[in-house]
C-alpha cells in the first residue's frame, strides 16, 4: 500500500507540480501513526534521488508521500524527474524507528557496539550532522570505514573525533519494487 501511495505521488508530481495529499484516515491505523521515513529512488541501479525524515512528525503515509514527490524532484542532487524516467523507476522505502543515542567511551567502544547490517546511525557534532540508513552497510560493510565515510557525510574531517561527538541508532523496515509492479496508471 506505501508503495503505491509513493508512485502516486510521483505521478501526480508530474501531472500537478506538487505532491499527492492522501488522507491519513483512508487507510489502516498502523499507516496513520506519525512515523519517519526514507524514500529512494533507482534507475537500474542507480540512485535517482533519496529523501527523508530522521524524526516522525506526520502520518506514516503522509510522510511516504511527501518524501517520494521530494525525492523525484526536489533532491539538490539530481534534476526533476522526467516522464521518460518513470517507467524505469524502483522505489525503496524505509521506515524508522525511533532513534536511540548511543553512550560510548571511545571511537573503539561505538565501533564496538555497532552491528552491521542493522543499524542506521546519525552523527551529530559541531553543528553538523549526518546519517546513513542500514542499507548503507551494503556498500560499506566495514564498521571503521561506514563510521569514517558518516563523519565525511556530514562535513567532518574522515578521522574526526571529540568528546561532545553524538551518536544515535535506529532500525529500518525496508522494501521495494519497480514502479509499474506498485501503479498503473
Amino acid at each position: 500500500m506505501l508503495l503505491a501511495v509513493a508512485a502516486q505521488s510521483i505521478e501526480h508530481g508530474l501531472n500537478q507540480g506538487h505532491p499527492l495529499e492522501p488522507d491519513p484516515h483512508d487507510y489502516p491505523a498502523a499507516l496513520q501513526a506519525e512515523r519517519a521515513t526514507f524514500v529512494t529512488l533507482e534507475i537500474q541501479g542507480v540512485l535517482r534521488g533519496c529523501v527523508g525524515v530522521l524524526e516522525a512528525a506526520r502520518p506514516l503515509v503522509l510522510d511516504v508521500a511527501r518524501n517520494a514527490f521530494a525525492a523525484a524532484f526536489e533532491d539538490p542532487r539530481f534534476p526533476p524527474l522526467t516522464r521518460a524516467e518513470l517507467s524505469r523507476l524502483d522505489i525503496h522505502l524505509s521506515v524508522l524507528s525511533p532513534s536511540e543515542p548511543m553512550h560510548f567511551r571511545s571511537e573503539s567502544d561505538l565501533l564496538g557496539q555497532i552491528r552491521p547490517g542493522i543499524d542506521g546511525l546519525i552523527l551529530e557534532d559541531q553543528g553538523r550532522r549526518g546519517t546513513f540508513l542500514p542499507s548503507v552497510w551494503e556498500q560499506l560493510p566495514d564498521p571503521a570505514d561506514f563510521f569514517e565515510q558518516l563523519r565525511h557525510k556530514a562535513g567532518l574531517p574522515s578521522r574526526y573525533w571529540s568528546e561532545t561527538l553524538a551518536v544515535s541508532r535506529y532500525t529500518t523496515e525496508s522494501f521495494g519494487a519497480p514502479i509499474a509492479e506498485t501503479f498503473s496508471g
